[in-house]
């Protein structure tokens, strides 16, 4: 099975080992991840303005190729699957933004949204399914208990995302069933950790994301796991609390004995 598939920017410089975890994990579940060709940033955040199309261009780009191969679209990376899933729900309902986007690009075919857009733990979940994730660990990760963070782009705006309950989401913890370990509820997982405040006001983004980890500790967790390249480096350098902070690809790759 071939999916196209969108590293983007972090996990392609600053994260390389993080992406190669993915790839090696994905092959040893039986899938290949085809990288989109000549892809573009995705902007990292989901504009706002409601007449906005150079920033939802790249977007549309990736969505377009994958659309060429007949495949879903799978992302990696929290940040990128919130900004193109919501320009391809954009390309599906508004019909301003696709004529103009359309017209813009000059696509052999237009593009009206037709792609799949699914995160790489959607993949796992719904095409996959944990049960046979489950089946292909090799080295179960017994013993350790993993706190799964969410952060704020998997799960909101929830009527675009549809990718879990914003409230009380399972996918994670269901994830860390199927690697061996053992899952741990805390109050703060899918709360913002205040990675974007990181560069305005540092002090505001580490008690913020002191509050994440530490609500972590006291319930138990040895270690946190996270979806989001921003998160990842927010909740490791500017928390003071003393949990080890992995993507959850890392985690995977070890369970699968693919790292």
């Amino acid at each position: 099975m071939t999916y196209s598939y969108f590293p983007g920017c972090t996990l392609k410089t600053k994260a390389k080992d993080l992406d190669d975890f993915g790839k090696k994990s994905a092959e040893a579940l039986g899938i290949t991840l085809e990288e989109v060709q000549d892809w573009q940033c995705c902007g990292a955040v989901y504009p706002l303005a409601a007449d906005e199309i150079a920033t939802k261009l790249s977007s549309v780009r990736a969505l377009a190729y994958a659309k060429e191969k007949s495949q879903p679209l799978v992302t990696i990376c929290s940040a990128c699957h919130h900004v193109i899933k919501r320009v391809n729900n954009d390309m599906q309902s508004k019909e301003d933004i696709r004529t103009r986007v359309n017209n813009y690009l000059g696509l052999d075919e237009a593009y009206n949204g037709e792609t799949e857009v699914i995160h790489y733990l959607e993949m796992l979940r719904d095409k996959i399914g944990f049960d046979e994730l489950k089946k292909k660990v090799v080295n179960p990760l017994k013993g350790r208990k993993i706190a799964a963070y969410y952060g704020c782009m998997l799960l909101r705006p929830n009527k675009e995302m549809q990718f879990d309950d914003p409230e009380n989401p399972t996918i994670m913890e269901d994830f860390i069933r199927a690697i061996g370990a053992e899952p741990i509820l805390y109050a703060f997982r899918n709360e913002c950790c205040g990675g974007y405040m990181t560069m305005n006001d540092k002090a505001l983004a580490s008690k913020m994301a002191d509050k994440v980890v530490n609500s972590a500790k006291i319930k138990g967790a040895g270690e946190i796991i996270t979806a989001c390249p921003l998160c990842l480096y927010n909740l490791k350098e500017n928390s003071k609390g003393d949990l080890p902070v992995y993507y959850f690809t890392e985690l995977l790759a070890e369970a699968l004995g693919v790292k």
